[in-house]
């Protein structure tokens, strides 16, 4: 359900009224169903009209801002509820489970996308003008906020930028940079610097997180993957459940399912080709682990969502 209204009741209408403006400028570059990168650097725009299937999908280090429309997220036993009046924050590749809870014709779910840009991050954040606390503390990797009217703002002319093109290659990285600092400004701020900050056990568990989703396919020794992060065994169990809401054998098994399922849906991979693939040595492991997660074997759930259309989970938000 929307949450327009504030602490005292009364409708911010600057806010809804931004809200508003936004979707409209995004619905009128995204006419189709999908996700479409723009010709802004980073920037891509997402529709839906209806309501989806739950659907995996690997998340990268971006910005979602939801205009409108009702979308959860799981990732790792936790659910994210995000509305037109939110944002998601990703800091980390993440595994992740969604689904489209409220869409149609007339209101599809519109959202902004904006890739992030850690060196970009840290440029901001080493500024002599920028204040951060000393302390960091440990954070997920995937966070929802509420979108303020500066943030609200920041992206309505990012997004006005696709009506002036000339005006992209010297505005659009200034914008850019704003809505990050107004990210790390925002009470989900913490959420980014732990992440970018050199030194930092977030930062040092987010290399560890890098280089597994790289590898996921190779057999996970957890020694090599704390030797990655610089720390202990337990101390890097600790850290990397903290910031993924997962185990690292559970992150690994995650990828390796969504990878499969991607290469069984697009590219026509039947279950024991995509199993060896991602790293499986059993096929029959593989349909069990996959069965568990997904609710049905491989092969009857690829030919479930190809008989009901379900979009190519390359292309799902």
């Amino acid at each position: 359900m929307a949450r327009d209204k504030d602490a005292n009741g009364n409708l911010p209408s600057r806010a809804v009224a931004m809200r508003k403006d936004l979707a409209r400028k995004i619905a009128a570059h995204i006419r189709m169903d999908g996700k479409e990168a723009t010709g802004v650097p980073g920037l891509s725009l997402y529709r839906k009209s209806a309501p989806t299937q739950c659907t995996s999908a690997a998340y990268e280090p971006e910005l979602i801002v939801f205009v409108q429309g009702e979308k959860r997220i799981n990732v790792g036993g936790t659910t994210l509820e995000c509305n037109e009046s939110t944002f998601l924050l990703t800091s980390i590749d993440m595994p992740v489970v969604s689904q489209v809870t409220k869409a149609s014709r007339e209101e599809p779910i519109l959202a902004l996308m904006l890739k992030l840009e850690m060196p970009m991050v840290r440029e901001i954040l080493s500024q002599e003008e920028f204040h951060v606390p000393e302390a960091v503390s440990a954070t997920r990797g995937m966070a929802v906020g509420e979108s303020s009217v500066e943030l609200l703002d920041a992206c309505s002319r990012l997004l006005d930028l696709l009506d002036a093109p000339q005006d992209i290659p010297f505005l659009s990285n200034l914008i850019q940079r704003e809505v990050i600092y107004r990210l790390l400004r925002g009470p989900r701020g913490e959420n980014l610097r732990a992440i970018a900050t050199l030194g930092e056990q977030s930062n040092r568990t987010a290399k560890a997180v890098a280089w597994l989703r790289e590898n996921y396919a190779k057999p996970l020794r957890v020694e090599d993957l704390a030797s990655v992060a610089q720390m202990g065994v337990s101390t890097l169990h600790h850290h990397f459940r903290s910031l993924t809401a997962m185990s690292p054998l559970q992150y690994q098994k995650q990828l390796r399912l969504h990878t499969a399922r991607v290469r069984m849906l697009t590219d026509g991979m039947d279950a024991a080709s995509a199993a060896f693939e991602v790293g499986y040595e059993s096929p029959s492991q593989f349909s069990r682990e996959y069965s568990r997660f997904f609710g049905q074997p491989p092969m009857r759930d690829i030919k479930a969502r190809q008989l009901t259309g379900a979009a190519s989970e390359r292309d799902s938000l």
